[in-house]
């Protein structure tokens, strides 16, 4: 019990600093993708952290697994690098009882996993696509931010404005550049509006204008000399009304209880996805406990890159029968349950070729010594 606490707590702990890191570098990537949107105006920068927070449970169910996959060897290396494991070994720990200890704190990450991406994941990933749509149905006066230059529909709209009340109702200093991308070359050209001040009004019928006071239109072609200038008191544009969806079609948002038993190609490599989840952790725990024996004078380090690879071959191998699923490429039967089995089968040779071959070297020697 006491040499289990001791390998358990080795190895949570090298899973906890390095899932800790692996998050921080992931989620600092993803960060800086949203702030880059909402620096655009496609995002509102109040809810960026709301987003990460949505995200989190994703990049956990991945996370998870490679740390204790990382976890395990760096835990066990450092045991093998300081002959610890050489004295549990003379004391009867074998490579099967090592396994079966650190199965158990694999289980408990499992069933992490499993909350992850059957329950939580799912939920997260279903707000953040609500919250995609609120975001698309917002106006210009919902991202605006004074100061600073906003391109909208793809570029062909720039909105800039000076100032703006708390409200977000006023303007002042407004300039709004529209590309017109009309059939014929006579509709084609840009049309440019600046104004003293501008405000937003919400008629009884829920549509939306922005009046413009005290300013001008300028409409024409750049490079030609058709400008035409029109000064003007009072100037009203229609806004697009909000259309906020509540449909949820991405596949990561779908609750898990409405992929079972959907004839569906997508859901069913979805369902298949989030059970293999969990399995990996148990199957990659097989391969690291083998690879994570190392030679005091080789270092700890030494399988350390073959180990990687051998990891992110399973995970891409299994991303990659998940889109040849999803294509109708491979049989929902065989899934993605062939390529567990394939890496079942690896580890099991990792675990079991040691002894074998320390077997085979023991009986060469015992007949050359009966040769001698």
């Amino acid at each position: 019990m006491i040499v289990f606490r001791y390998l358990s707590r080795e190895v949570l702990l090298t899973l906890s600093a390095v899932s800790a890191v692996l998050l921080v570098i992931i989620m600092s990537g993803r960060f800086v993708k949203f702030l880059a949107q909402a620096a655009s105006g496609a995002l509102d920068p109040g809810s960026l952290f709301l987003i990460m927070g949505f995200r989190l449970p994703g990049f956990l169910q991945l996370i998870l697994p490679l740390g204790l996959f990382l976890g395990i060897l760096l835990a066990y290396g450092r045991l093998y690098l300081e002959s610890e494991m050489t004295v549990l070994s003379a004391t009867g720990m074998s490579q099967q009882r090592l396994l079966a200890m650190t199965m158990v704190p694999a289980a408990g990450v499992a069933l992490l996993v499993a909350w992850l991406s059957m329950s939580l994941a799912p939920q997260g990933a279903m707000q953040f696509q609500l919250l995609l749509n609120k975001q698309d149905a917002m106006t210009e006066f919902d991202t605006l931010e004074p100061g600073r230059f906003q391109a909208l529909n793809d570029g062909t709209r720039v909105t800039y404005t000076e100032t703006m009340t708390d409200d977000r109702a006023n303007l002042g200093g407004v300039f709004i550049s529209q590309k017109n991308l009309g059939q014929n070359q006579k509709d084609r050209g840009i049309s440019i509006l600046v104004a003293d001040s501008g405000r937003q009004e919400v008629r009884p019928d829920g549509s939306r204008y922005l009046i413009l006071e005290n300013g001008y239109r300028y409409d024409g072609s750049p490079g030609l000399a058709d400008y035409r200038a029109i000064k003007y008191d009072t100037y009203g544009v229609m806004l697009a009304r909000p259309d906020i969806s509540e449909e949820v079609t991405d596949r990561d948002a779908l609750p898990t209880s409405s992929l079972f038993g959907s004839p569906e190609l997508r859901s069913i490599a979805e369902l298949q996805w989030r059970i293999s989840l969990p399995l990996l952790v148990f199957i990659v725990t097989l391969m690291a406990v083998p690879l994570s024996r190392v030679n005091p004078r080789q270092g700890r380090f030494l399988k350390l890159l073959p180990a990687i690879l051998l990891y992110m071959a399973y995970l891409t191998i299994l991303i990659s029968a998940r889109g040849s699923l999803e294509k109708g490429k491979l049989s929902p039967t065989l899934g993605l349950w062939w390529v567990h089995g394939v890496f079942l089968m690896i580890g099991l040779g990792l675990l079991y070729w040691e002894p074998i071959r320390l077997k085979m070297k023991s009986r060469r020697g015992q007949k050359e010594l009966a040769r001698g």
